[in-house]
């Protein structure tokens, strides 16, 4: 029997973490093509914070609680629901709805937990691996043998953007803030990891790739890495565009991306159609939940807090000493 009501986590007005405070709502229902998920545990990622900000409104049907993937037991189901039945374990990607004791997610979205994987763990996979698979190998058409770029890889997505590549067979360069996550992320397979701080990472690729330059960028970072980036690329290069920390407007100098015939593009994930992002999981199914189940790839958590501690999870997440992901549980 579902309770009534349940604990959600809601943003009191457009801010800093201290907006993020526990309030009640009614339980969803699951529509005809959805499934009710008891949350275990909830994943936090960069899009919940520019949520928090006031800075990226869910789309239109979407909850208007932050967090897009969540794991725990399917309680419920729509009445057009085929692949998953009460007591399933899952984890899902979800519009919006993730702070919450129960969430309900489109059946598309919905993925069998890979064997092995705890609740905390499997809640740090959708938005992540996603996003990764989604830039860096559909629009970035990463492939065996090329280099790859990853600003950030000590974030969620670069922590799962060098496993992934590496998998792949890819040879996986890094740019980080500080040595400690520099060694963090070649354990975790980088072949080099650079320090921004210490080195320009526009001349240590070069020094690496022997000339040859990036194959695939991915970039959260935008400001002046954009100019940047494009200098990195190899001949015939993606830059893969998701995020810009540094500043979306800027001026740069496309004789290169010409000259060179680089790919500069970039996307959301959000706002992609429950068809495509269907698309996506099924191919995630076959292609990435192998590697999770025999150990290649795992996803790295650096810390987890009761779901009523949203807050503080969230100054975690400002703070940029952490390394792979936040997660928020429920018990």
């Amino acid at each position: 029997m579902l309770p009534e009501t349940m604990t959600v986590i809601e943003v009191r007005e457009p801010g800093g973490p201290e907006q993020l405070t526990p309030g009640t709502r009614p339980v969803p229902k699951p529509a005809a093509d959805e499934v009710l998920i008891a949350v275990s545990a909830a994943g936090i990622n960069r899009p919940d914070v520019l949520q928090r900000q006031g800075l990226y409104p869910p789309p239109k049907g979407a909850s208007d609680l932050l967090g897009l993937e969540v794991s725990g037991p399917v309680v419920a189901v729509g009445e057009n629901v085929t692949r998953f039945k009460p007591d399933d374990f899952v984890c899902a990607l979800v519009n919006g709805g993730g702070y919450a004791e129960y969430a309900a997610a489109p059946e598309a979205t919905t993925l069998l937990t890979p064997r092995g994987l705890g609740a905390v763990e499997a809640a740090a996979l959708p938005e992540t691996i996603f996003t990764v698979w989604h830039n860096v190998f559909e629009r970035g058409c990463l492939k065996e043998g090329d280099w790859l770029l990853v600003h950030g890889g000590a974030s969620g997505i670069g922590t799962t953007a060098i496993q992934l590549g590496t998998a792949f067979g890819a040879k996986v360069i890094v740019t980080v803030g500080d040595d400690e996550k520099a060694k963090a992320c070649e354990e975790l397979g980088a072949v080099k990891a650079i320090n921004y701080r210490k080195e320009d990472f526009l001349e240590v690729v070069k020094e690496v790739t022997n000339k040859h330059g990036a194959d695939v960028i991915l970039d959260m970072v935008g400001g002046d890495y954009i100019e940047k980036n494009i200098r990195a690329a190899a001949l015939e290069g993606h830059i893969v565009q998701i995020a810009f920390l540094k500043g979306s407007k800027v001026e740069v100098d496309l004789m290169r991306l010409m000259m060179r015939r680089l790919t500069l593009t970039g996307s959301t994930l959000r706002a992609q159609t429950d068809a495509t992002k269907a698309t996506m999981a099924r191919v995630i199914e076959e292609k990435i939940w192998p590697l999770v189940e025999n150990g290649q790839y795992k996803p790295v958590i650096d810390s987890t807090f009761p779901l009523v501690d949203a807050a503080e999870a969230h100054k975690r997440i400002d703070d940029p000493s952490h390394v792979g992901k936040i997660v928020l549980t429920t018990t």
